[in-house]
C-alpha cells in the first residue's frame, strides 16, 4: 500500500533553526511516570517513537537545576554531569531512525517544592507554591542575583544537554509549570524592576534565556519555548491576546514556537471534554506574527484533520502527546497507506495516572505503552506462537478481544466466544454514556484487526458451561467474562452490605446500560470515586430526573484528579443542578429514603428518594473459570493443557488494566515458566563508595 498524496504535506521537511526535521509529525513533551527512577524504559519507549517514524521526539520535562524539583512526581533530571550518561542513552534511542531528538529544560519556580533537595524555591514573586497537593511552602522573590544565576542555570543545562546530544532544546513556559510563565504572568509576576510590570518587561527573562541559550548551543541544537495559550485566570492572568503580543515583539527570537494551552487539565483535556483539535481558534494566526515555525496540540488522531492545520495555515508541525502513547507508529501508517490501523487514542487520560501516582504509566489502547524495555514488549510485532496451537477466549470484552487479537498476530487458531450478540464487553456499553463515544475506539480498532485474520473466529450467543469448554477440544483457554456491578453497598467505606428496604427501586450502572432507568427523585451514591459516578449523575439529569450525588469523598470522582478530569466533572454536575454532598457515606435504604452520615463526625440525616443507584464496587464473573477448576483432573483428558481467568473476571479494574491483562496472557502462552523471577527488567541504583 502507498500513501495517499492528500497526506503528503505531512512529510515535508521543516527546518528548526539549524537542524532540520524529516516530517511534520512532533511528539511533544510528556510524562511516562518513568523519569530518573526508570530512564532506560523511558529511553526505549522513545525509540520506539523513533521507529514509528515520529520526526521530532521529546524527552518529558527535564529538572535543570536542584534549586527547584517536583518531587514526589518522576522525572527527568540535568542537575549536574552526572545526568549526562542517562540522557545521552535516551537521544541516541531518539536518533536511530533519524528523529530529532529534543530535551524539555524546566526551573518550576512556584511549582517546585524542592521536598527532595530542601533548597528555598524562588519565583518572580514571594507566593505560596502552587502544586496539585498544596504544598505548605512559599517561594522566595527572586533578587535581580538570583536571575543572574538563573540564567546562569540555564547555559549549563544547554551545555550539557548538547554533550548529551540533543538537537533541539526546549525552554518550558507552558501549563504552570515554568518559571517563563510565572514572569510573564501577572497573576505571578508583581515585580516592580525591570522584570515586572509591562509585558515588554515581563517577557524579558524568556528573550534573555532564548538568545543566551541560543548563543551557548545555537550553532548546532535548535532553541524552542513552549508557552501557554492562555491561562485563563482572569484579568491578571497570561492571556492569548498577550501571547500573540509577546510573539510579535519576539517574533525571531526562538528557533520555534511550542504553543500549549494555560493549565495541563486545559491543555491534555480528556475526550469527554475536550475534542480533536480544541485549541485551534487560540493558535490560529499566530504564524502570520513570526516566520519561525510553530507547533501545536490537539489530540490530532485523524489525518485529516493533521493536513487541514498544516494547509490552512494554522500549524507547521502536528504536535501530540497522547495520540503517539496510543500508537507510536501514527506517521508510519499514514505514510504506508494503512490509516485504518492506527491504534487511536480514546483521550482517557490514564496514561497522565501514571504521572500523577509517580508510577509507571498505562495505555488504555496501547498495553505496550512502558514495558518496550521492561518486557520487551513491542507495539507492532510479536513473537510466532508456541507449542499449542489452539487458544478459546471467553468473552469479548476490553480483556477478551485484546487476547484474541494479539493470539490471532501470534499465528494461533482462536475461537473468540461471546455470550452477547456485539463486541467490546463494557466497552459497548459505557461509550453510550455521555461523552464517552470516543471510548468505543477500544472495541472498533481490535475488530477491524480480528476481521483481517483468518486464524479469528468470532462466536456469538455462546455462553458457554464447563462442560461446553471441555468439549471443545481447544488446548488453552482464557476467561475474560467480565464483572458485575454490586447492588448491596459494599466498596470502600462500607466492607460489608448495607441494609436495603426491597421496596425501594435500587439501581446499578449496569441497570442503567442496560436501559432500565430509575425516575422522580434519583439518589446516587458513589464509592467508586473513578468517573462512572459523574456521567451516571450526568445521564440521569438528561433523563428528568432531580439528582442528588452522595459520596464518602471531599471531591467528586475523586480518582479522576489523577486523569485530569475532575475539575470539569464537578463544575458540570454543579451547572447541571446536582445536589452534592460530599464527606457522607449512604448507611441504610429504607423504602422512601436513604440515611447518610458525616465520614468524619458520625452525624446522621435522611434524604428522600424515588430511586437509588448504587455505584460501588464489581464483582469478577469467575464462575467459569472456578467450575473449570473443580474439574482440573479432566483437563488432561479433554487435551487442555491451561486455562487462566483474565481481566475484570479476575479483578475488576479500569479498561487500561483489561488490556493488559488480555495482551500479557497472549504473551505469555507457552512461553518458559520464570517460577518467582521478576516477569520484568528493572534498574537498581549502585550504592555510592563510602
Amino acid at each position: 500500500m502507498t500513501r495517499d498524496p492528500r497526506y503528503d504535506v505531512l512529510f515535508e521537511p521543516v527546518q528548526i533553526g539549524p537542524v532540520t526535521a524529516k516530517n511534520r509529525f512532533y511528539q511533544v513533551p510528556h510524562c511516562n511516570g518513568g523519569g530518573y527512577r526508570d530512564p532506560s524504559a523511558a529511553a526505549e519507549m522513545r525509540r520506539i517513537k523513533s521507529e514509528g517514524g515520529w520526526g521530532v521526539i521529546f524527552t518529558e520535562q527535564t529538572e535543570m537545576h536542584h534549586s527547584s524539583e517536583i518531587t514526589p512526581f518522576i522525572e527527568l533530571r540535568l542537575w549536574d554531569d552526572q545526568d549526562i550518561p542517562m540522557l545521552a542513552k535516551m537521544s541516541d534511542k531518539m536518533h536511530t531512525h533519524d528523529a530529532l531528538a529534543g530535551i524539555q529544560l524546566a526551573y518550576s519556580g512556584i511549582n517546585g517544592p524542592n521536598l527532595y533537595t530542601r533548597e528555598v524555591p524562588l519565583g518572580p514573586t514571594a507566593l505560596p507554591i502552587l502544586t496539585f497537593t498544596s504544598d505548605p511552602v512559599q517561594a522566595r522573590a527572586m533578587t535581580r542575583r538570583d536571575i543572574q544565576d538563573l540564567r546562569r542555570w540555564y547555559r549549563n543545562a544547554a551545555r550539557r544537554a548538547k554533550r548529551a546530544g540533543f538537537d533541539l532544546i526546549c525552554l518550558y513556559g507552558a501549563h504552570g509549570f515554568g518559571v517563563i510563565q510565572h514572569f510573564l504572568s501577572r497573576a505571578t509576576n508583581q515585580r516592580s524592576d525591570e522584570y515586572g510590570g509591562s509585558l515588554e518587561n515581563r517577557s524579558r527573562l524568556m528573550r534573555e534565556l532564548i538568545e543566551e541559550v541560543k548563543d551557548e548551543v545555537g550553532d548546532s541544537c535548535g532553541v524552542t519555548v513552549r508557552l501557554s495559550l492562555d491561562e485563563l485566570s482572569g484579568e491578571h492572568g497570561f492571556s492569548n491576546t498577550e501571547l500573540r503580543d509577546v510573539i510579535e515583539m519576539n517574533a525571531e527570537v526562538p528557533d520555534l514556537w511550542d504553543l500549549a494551552h494555560g493549565s495541563w487539565e486545559n491543555c491534555s483535556g480528556a475526550s469527554r471534554f475536550k475534542p480533536e483539535a480544541a485549541q485551534e481558534n487560540l493558535v490560529r494566526g499566530i504564524k502570520s506574527l513570526t516566520s519561525k515555525p510553530v507547533v501545536g496540540v490537539g489530540r490530532f488522531t485523524s489525518p485529516d484533520t493533521m493536513v487541514r492545520q498544516i494547509n490552512s495555515g494554522v500549524l507547521d508541525f502536528i504536535g501530540a502527546a497522547r495520540p503517539s502513547i496510543a500508537d507510536p507508529f501514527i506517521p508510519n501508517k499514514i505514510d504506508e497507506g494503512r490509516v485504518e490501523d492506527i491504534r487511536e487514542c480514546i483521550g482517557c487520560n490514564i496514561c497522565i495516572s501514571g504521572d500523577m501516582t509517580m508510577s509507571i504509566s498505562r495505555c488504555t489502547q496501547n498495553p505496550t505503552f512502558m514495558e518496550e524495555w521492561r518486557k520487551g514488549w513491542h507495539p507492532e510485532k510479536i513473537q510466532a506462537k508456541g507449542d499449542s496451537e489452539s487458544v478459546l477466549v471467553v468473552g469479548a470484552g476490553p480483556a477478551g478481544l485484546e487476547a484474541a487479537t494479539a493470539l490471532g498476530a501470534r499465528g494461533y487458531t482462536v475461537a473468540l466466544a461471546e455470550a452477547g450478540t456485539e463486541l467490546g464487553g463494557r466497552v459497548a456499553k459505557e461509550c453510550q454514556l455521555p461523552g464517552l463515544a470516543a471510548w468505543g475506539r477500544v472495541r472498533d480498532y481490535r475488530e477491524f484487526q480480528i476481521q483481517k485474520m483468518p486464524n479469528v473466529d468470532v462466536y456469538f450467543d455462546s455462553f458457554l458451561s464447563a462442560g461446553d469448554v471441555m468439549e471443545f477440544g481447544f488446548q488453552n483457554i482464557a476467561i475474560a467474562t467480565g464483572a458485575t456491578w454490586r447492588k448491596d453497598g459494599v466498596a470502600r467505606y462500607h466492607l460489608h452490605p448495607i441494609t436495603v428496604e426491597q421496596s425501594m427501586p435500587v439501581f446499578t450502572p449496569d441497570d442503567i446500560m442496560a436501559g432500565n432507568c430509575p425516575k422522580g427523585k434519583v439518589v446516587i451514591y458513589d464509592d467508586d470515586h473513578y468517573y462512572m459516578g459523574g456521567v451516571i449523575a450526568e445521564l440521569m439529569v438528561s433523563n428528568g430526573c432531580t439528582v442528588s450525588l452522595v459520596t464518602p469523598s471531599a471531591y467528586v470522582s475523586d480518582w479522576t484528579h489523577n486523569t485530569l478530569e475532575q475539575a470539569f466533572i464537578q463544575k458540570k454536575l454543579i451547572e447541571l443542578g446536582v445536589d452534592i454532598l460530599v464527606t457522607r457515606a449512604v448507611t441504610r435504604v429504607g423504602c422512601d429514603h436513604v440515611e447518610i452520615e458525616c465520614t468524619y463526625s458520625g452525624q446522621n440525616q435522611q434524604i428522600s428518594a424515588d430511586a437509588v443507584v448504587l455505584i460501588t464496587s464489581r464483582v469478577g464473573n469467575d464462575s467459569l473459570w472456578r467450575d473449570m477448576l473443580a474439574c482440573e483432573s479432566e483437563w488432561h483428558g479433554a487435551g487442555i493443557k491451561s486455562v487462566k481467568v483474565i481481566g475484570d473476571a479476575q479483578a475488576p479494574a479500569p479498561i487500561a488494566w483489561a488490556t493488559y491483562a488480555g495482551h500479557r496472557f497472549a504473551r505469555e502462552l507457552d512461553e518458559p515458566d520464570i517460577g518467582d523471577d521478576l516477569p520484568f527488567r528493572r534498574e537498581v541504583s549502585a550504592l555510592a563508595s563510602d
